[in-house]
């Protein structure tokens, strides 16, 4: 009798195997699919709009910050590369669109030649960042 209660504890273990393949498909599944948060690589104050939208997909981010830098992809690019640069970043994506995060303090100036280049490079929407007044 005591053999048979030994063996029926032995037999009532839980493979626990399937259950952890299960929740590492799922947390696949969950990073595979989720979306990120891209970001220019610097705090830049924007100016606000009335009219601005919201626009969900923007997939190149150019930052010019107040003391006119311009930034791409977490780091400073000069504004003579920045039309190569543009150019690389769309041929990964050339789906892709430009999102220009200017500062209240940069020069108009700089935004426009910042404009010009992603033109130049080939990407046919650029929009500018603005914050939107409720």
């Amino acid at each position: 009798m005591r053999r048979r209660r030994s063996a029926d504890r032995e037999e009532s273990e839980v493979n626990l195997t399937p259950m952890l393949d299960v929740v590492f498909i799922m947390l696949i599944f969950f990073i595979v699919t989720a979306s990120f948060v891209k970001e220019a690589g610097i705090d830049i104050t924007r100016p606000p709009a009335a009219t601005a939208e919201r626009k969900e997909r923007g997939n190149i981010l150019v930052a010019i910050t107040a003391d006119d830098q311009i930034w791409v992809d977490r780091r400073m690019v000069d504004p003579r590369a920045l039309r190569a640069n543009l150019e690389r970043l769309h041929a990964e994506n050339p789906q892709g669109s430009v999102v220009i995060q200017a500062d209240t303090a940069s020069k108009n100036g700089l935004l426009v030649q910042v404009m010009d280049a992603a033109r130049l490079a080939g990407i046919a929407s650029v929009s500018l960042a603005a914050e939107v007044v409720e």
